[in-house]
């Protein structure tokens, strides 16, 4: 934000000190100084510089929404080698995301747990389990090798959106009890001062910072069932389960056999059958 001065350099004023109308988009249409209600010229998104005053004062969001969000935000927003552009909607973001993950832990421990094995999950727990399992191999891997912070943070927000939509089973508790150890420990590098308060809920009487790493378990990443989408001549008409080993001859007869394609076939011979492992299977009718 500026203002043109007489000397004809510009006079850059610091957002805090501006007040901003947007449209019903939320998209700026114009902008007062809050000292004199006047107009400024927004001058668009730049690199954060002493010279065009366009700093953002950490303390300012600290005291908002706590040294965890702020430390979220900005390992969320960009790798850390690479620029990023600030966004209060982002911190908003951040903020959201820490309140669920306080939530989702609340509930569960006023609701209680109960010890299960893997073995015992149904079918969209034991989905669910493997995706847990995966994000952890993903996130060390991130952390570790690739220091890729913010698509780690993307992998664990996935998976707490996958827990809420998890069946309200017996077995559903001791599983979320597993999932959110998990994601308090790997996310407390980022936010520690949150993981720390989660952790002392989540197994009282026991202190994070002597927790051991989750690694991922072999035993959980196998699949039993995959899933591939049916194409006739091209065009997506379905999808079909088949045992993760079924040969091609098996994968033909399933998808053949499916409510799409009898539907589209209409009894007739399909002139030609593509599939390709582990992704899909196109008949040309």
């Amino acid at each position: 934000f500026f203002r043109d001065g007489s000397d004809g350099k510009k006079q850059w004023i610091n957002p805090a000190d501006v007040d901003v109308q947007t449209d019903e988009r939320g998209r700026p249409v114009g902008a007062t100084l809050k000292a004199d209600g006047q107009p400024v010229i927004i001058g668009g998104t730049e690199k954060m510089s002493k010279s065009k005053n366009n700093g953002v004062d950490p303390q300012i969001l600290i005291d908002s929404y706590g040294a965890d969000t702020a430390r979220l935000f900005m390992m969320f927003a960009a790798p850390p080698d690479q620029q990023l552009e600030w966004s209060d909607a982002g911190v908003e973001g951040a903020h959201r995301f820490l309140k669920r993950l306080w939530k989702a832990v609340f509930e569960h421990v006023q609701n209680g747990s109960n010890a299960t094995t893997a073995a015992e999950l149904s079918a969209p727990l034991k989905d669910f389990r493997r995706q847990l399992h995966q994000t952890i191999a993903k996130v060390t891997d991130d952390y570790g090798r690739r220091k890729q912070f913010n698509t780690a943070i993307a992998a664990l927000m996935e998976l707490m959106n996958a827990m809420a939509r998890l069946p309200e089973e017996s077995n559903a508790p001791a599983l979320r009890q597993e999932a959110l150890e998990a994601v308090t420990i790997m996310l407390s590098p980022i936010v520690p001062h949150v993981c720390e308060a989660l952790w002392a809920e989540l197994r009282p009487g026991t202190q994070l910072w002597y927790q051991a790493w989750p690694r991922a378990d072999e035993s959980a990443l196998s699949v039993d069932e995959i899933e591939l989408m049916v194409q006739i001549n091209g065009k997506l008409r379905g999808s079909i389960r088949v045992p993760a080993n079924a040969d091609k001859a098996s994968i033909e007869n399933a998808a053949l056999s499916s409510e799409a394609a009898q539907k589209q076939l209409a009894g007739a011979a399909p002139k030609k059958i593509i599939v390709v492992p582990g992704r899909l299977v196109n008949i040309v009718a």
